[in-house]
């Protein structure tokens, strides 16, 4: 398999930091069918794509869209309809529980001090979101990181509709369904 990196550097995540490789690579391939991926080098959103571990690419992690699956692409996405949200999915054996909880972080890179069950969480932000303008997490480079040098966490970056007025209505709904369909398979796979 060959990845050209300067085709969408957005695609190749490095890991050489992580104490714990195979902790980090065990718990973003949980997430493999249930977040999609957005590269602000491309403007565009991946809701198929299979995630690989190189050799040839040494400590990467490299995400390849399905090239079979074009619709499964939205392209024109600018980086400024994709706001970052300050919350984190972590596993729950970081804090002893099953299954997948959703926090922030402190400045220090610490846990915030609530943790909450992940679907709880999301629904509760999901419930409180004005209709215009729901929750649509997303994941880009980045968000896979690290605390107390062991425990992989992800940051979650979110779709904001209102920023892609250049879209038609049916491609946002398009794109609002797509995301609120993968999630909805995160809650069922979330409790552990």
């Amino acid at each position: 398999m060959e990845f050209d990196q300067a085709d969408n550097p957005d695609l190749a995540w490095d890991l050489a930091e992580f104490g714990n490789k195979r902790r980090a690579t065990d718990f973003v391939r949980m997430f493999e069918e249930t977040l999609c991926v957005y590269s602000g080098a491309v403007e565009q959103l991946y809701t198929n794509y299979d995630i690989f571990y190189p050799e040839e690419e040494g400590r990467r992690m490299v995400i390849l869209p399905d090239p079979t699956a074009y619709h499964d692409t939205f392209f024109g996405i600018p980086p400024e309809a994709v706001l970052e949200t300050g919350l984190y999915i972590i596993p729950g054996d970081l804090i002893e529980k099953p299954g997948l909880f959703l926090t922030n972080l402190l400045k220090d890179r610490s846990m915030g001090p609530r943790q909450v069950q992940f679907e709880a969480g999301a629904r509760a932000i999901m419930a409180k979101r004005p209709e215009n303008d729901p929750f649509l997490p997303v994941l880009v480079k980045g968000d896979l990181r690290e605390l107390e040098e062991q425990w992989p966490v992800l940051h979650l970056h979110r779709i904001k509709l209102a920023g892609l007025g250049h879209r038609s209505s049916l491609e946002r709904k398009d794109i609002q369904n797509v995301i609120s369909e993968k999630l909805e398979t995160l809650f069922r796979l979330s409790h552990g």
